[in-house]
């Protein structure tokens, strides 16, 4: 039992690259809330396992296959909900790629496949929701950011300049669109236990925690008690906000 216990019961939540890590954190957080969640991923079969848990808690799941990273994708599927559940809530742009390399050697297909992803992405999610969520006059877009786009990190230069990106993409869509009650806020986690860190070696992980005020790892769990905030109506004067959930690793 929460605080926001349903408080988004009748909204349509799109949770894109919700199979699996955070983003399945995330929609079965929205669906305890009340909330019907549609799993936005390139992966339609690994979704299923999000599916089912999102039915569990007795709400509707619908599984939309998509590559964000293709306009025509983010727009048919805003469609798509638009036609099964004729309407959208709450958007949460959580899709998103990793290549590392030190930028010498980082090859060229490696930056623009994240840019694309991470970037274009959610500049092509975010455009696909705007119209149905402006015509009701209300909308909840959060966008997952990284405390590297922040901070910076030695080889991930695509990573962190697509995350600053979306950052200052979330702060410009806040301003246009706050008039029509629509809220754009980011989510910047540190460094969080999912399958991109458990494949780091102990030697790496000991050392990242030192780094860690709290000293460990988030959940995915975290990240999720962040993003049901800034998708209720509780967060309903916060906008062009980033909420930073590291675990005191970074401070601003």
């Amino acid at each position: 039992m929460t605080g926001f216990e349903m408080a988004l019961a009748g909204k349509v939540a799109v949770v894109t690259g919700a199979a699996q890590g955070i983003g399945r954190a995330i929609a079965e957080a929205l669906a305890e809330d009340g909330a019907d969640i549609v799993v936005a991923d390139l992966d339609p079969g690994r979704s299923q396992e999000t599916v089912t848990a999102i039915q569990k808690l007795g709400r509707r799941a619908l599984t939309v296959k998509v590559n964000v990273a293709e306009w025509n994708d983010a727009k048919a599927m805003a469609e798509q909900v638009i036609r099964e559940w004729g309407k959208i809530d709450i958007l949460v742009n959580n899709a998103g790629i990793t290549r590392d390399g030190l930028l010498m050697r980082m090859k060229e297909e490696d930056w623009n496949l994240v840019l694309q992803v991470n970037l274009n992405g959610t500049f092509h999610c975010t455009k696909a929701v705007l119209l149905p969520m402006t015509k009701q006059r209300y909308g909840r877009i959060v966008n997952i950011a990284s405390i590297v786009g922040v901070m910076g990190n030695a080889g991930q230069a695509n990573y962190a300049a697509s995350k600053a990106a979306v950052i200052g993409f979330t702060k410009t869509v806040a301003r246009e669109y706050a008039s029509r009650a629509v809220t754009v806020n980011a989510v910047a986690p540190g460094f969080i236990d999912t399958a991109m860190t458990q494949g780091l070696s102990a030697e790496v992980k000991d050392t990242l925690q030192k780094q860690i005020p709290l000293g460990r790892l988030g959940q995915p769990s975290d990240i999720a008690a962040a993003v049901r905030f800034l998708a209720s109506d509780e967060a309903a004067y916060i906008t062009g906000h980033v909420l930073h959930v590291n675990g005191g690793m970074l401070m601003s």
